[in-house]
């Protein structure tokens, strides 16, 4: 696919020194008439092979994949993502007012909305969302339960030693909510296209008790409403969850506000294993699955199928437990300069894209793609060069260093289509070069995760795929201070000031140029620096039937099922 252009129209309003306003999708688009084209009939149930079950169902407490997934369909926000892009666009909100100070966003809300079990969708609705996230108690403010809240507004009500950076909202008429922040972010409005802040039924919200949480942090158990009874706008609304088989049910919501589902029906089957996945649908079993293997590429195209190659959002990393924070428990050779840049010296970029990853991958520089507003090109790179590599170990007095090399495995992402045959490639160059390599293979959730996390590997594979279009959602969630200021974080409790001072006063940057200029400065630190190993962007892929038409691939892996139609 070719590389679309982002016009980051809606960052840049978020920050504006001057009122803006942004008008939503043109009214075509919500036409209640819309059908599919060609030889494609209306209706019909779509099966689709989920990697996973669901967390749970609602996505104010979701953080993975497979929980979004089905959100997605189900529910909306007052934003969502452009059709098969990255950049924000009014969904529930018709447009948005920015302040000049870029602390108060006044939504003019899309009207004759309802929920699926019937309340109205207005501005009350709005806050009575907002004002719930705020004042989450409990178990519902672990990091497990609202990670996407407190990444976006930090902390909670009850939480003044955490504050947040939510200050109100007021309805101030029907159809128009005001949010008031008490600081700017990058991350607002932008943040509020995540399935995390949909707008759910406030009535469904209150009847089944949806933030009572019981468990522990470590083993959540969700209220009714998350497991039994979701309640959205979207143009799919729940049927039913059989979790004794995997499946999750979601039918065409007919009194939708907007364009009509297509699709009676979708069902979400659980399939963890790939191969399994991609016999299924070569059985005529399901109609497409995520997460397809590049070498399945051309079979399922000789097959018929339709191999949709998305746009790569995403980096996969060397992760490095190098942190230099004393009594942190990392490798203390790692916490040499030298030695992290030897590391990246070794690491054979290219020879991995060839022959590990799909077409249209590329090596990584920095921790960002390069459309992202804050790429730098000009930064610190590190070339294969496994000779320079094992004189840079000389130098530091760690030749033959030996690091716990982490791996995982019954897991393929985005960025890591084959974490056996990652780690075998780069574990080669790195004992090439000079280091000596002891392997630990770990089932991806939740023993490596888990592990990674605790810092029980030196050095590891990880990557992420980008929530939405911003530079902070790549290297502040990796780099910034409250990320990395403890023993459990993913790269060592390291201590560099210069590029936390860097990441906030980028984030908290009014005008959209000039916190460009610092993001980008921010990555020429951290590529100095070298906390970690960026290795590669990949352009992740998922298939369908060649009945399947009118599915739009999204970088962001948050495809919509609402366009879909299914030929005779």
């Amino acid at each position: 696919m070719t590389r679309r252009s982002t016009t980051r129209l809606l960052a840049a309003s978020a920050a504006a020194l001057t009122a803006v306003t942004l008008s939503a999708c043109a009214s075509s688009d919500r036409d209640d008439e819309g059908g599919g084209e060609g030889e494609a009939a209306s209706g019909g149930t779509l099966v689709f092979g989920a990697t996973g079950d669901p967390a749970m169902l609602d996505p104010a407490f979701g953080s993975d994949g497979e929980t979004f997934r089905v959100s997605r369909q189900i529910f909306e926000g007052l934003l969502g993502n452009e059709l098969g892009g990255t950049d924000p666009v009014p969904e529930l909100a018709e447009d948005y007012e920015v302040s000049e100070d870029g602390l108060e966003y006044t939504f003019n809300l899309q009207q004759d909305v309802k929920f699926h079990d019937g309340t109205d969708f207005n501005a009350e609705a709005v806050c009575f969302n907002f004002d719930r996230w705020y004042n989450f108690e409990g178990l519902a403010q672990s990091p497990s339960a609202s990670y996407y809240y407190q990444a976006v507004f930090g902390g909670f009500a009850s939480t003044p030693d955490t504050p947040s950076i939510y200050e109100s909202c007021e309805a101030t008429d029907e159809n128009t909510a005001v949010i008031r922040l008490s600081q700017v972010t990058s991350k607002f409005p932008a943040a509020l296209a995540l399935p995390a802040f949909s707008i759910q039924s406030p009535t469904a919200l209150e009847e089944y008790d949806a933030d009572n949480l019981s468990g522990s942090e470590d083993s959540l158990q969700y209220s009714e409403y998350a497991m039994e009874h979701p309640v959205g706008t979207g143009p799919f609304k729940f049927e039913e969850w059989d979790r004794g088989n995997g499946e999750v049910t979601i039918v065409r919501n007919d009194d939708y506000w907007g364009e009509k589902a297509k699709l009676d029906e979708v069902i979400f089957r659980t399939i963890s294993d790939g191969n399994t996945r991609r016999q299924e649908l070569q059985a005529g079993s399901i109609d497409g699955y995520d997460f397809v293997a590049p070498a399945d590429y051309e079979t399922l195209e000789q097959d018929g199928a339709q191999v949709l190659v998305r746009d790569a959002f995403n980096i996969l990393y060397l992760g490095i437990n190098g942190g230099n924070v004393p009594d942190s428990g990392a490798n203390p050779a790692l916490q040499d300069p030298r030695v992290r840049q030897a590391l990246a010296h070794a690491i054979d970029r290219d020879t991995i894209v060839s022959s590990l990853l799909p077409e249209g991958a590329e090596a990584a520089i920095e921790f960002m793609p390069p459309t992202v507003d804050g790429y730098a090109d000009d930064v610190t790179t590190y070339e294969y060069d496994p000779e320079r590599a094992r004189q840079l170990l000389t130098e530091a007095g760690a030749l033959n260093t030996t690091l716990r090399f982490f791996y995982p495995t019954d897991v393929s992402r985005p960025y890591l289509p084959d974490p056996a045959a990652m780690f075998q490639v780069i574990s080669q160059n790195l004992t090439d070069a000079g280091f000596t390599i002891e392997p630990t293979a770990l089932p991806w959730n939740p023993d490596y995760l888990n592990a990674v996390q605790a810092g029980g590997a030196d050095i590891h594979l990880l990557g992420w795929t980008g929530d939405y279009n911003d530079a902070y959602n790549f290297i502040g969630t990796f780099f910034a201070e409250d990320a990395n200021n403890q023993a459990s974080a993913e790269f060592g409790a390291f201590s560099a000031p210069e590029i936390f001072a860097a990441l906030a006063a980028a984030d908290a940057e009014p005008d959209p140029a000039q916190r460009t200029e610092l993001y980008q400065e921010a990555n020429r630190l951290i590529m100095d620096y070298l906390p970690a190993v960026p290795i590669s962007h990949s352009p992740p892929a998922l298939v369908v039937s060649e009945r399947v038409q009118g599915l739009e691939p999204s970088p962001l892996t948050a495809e919509v099922f609402s366009t879909v139609t299914l030929a005779e």
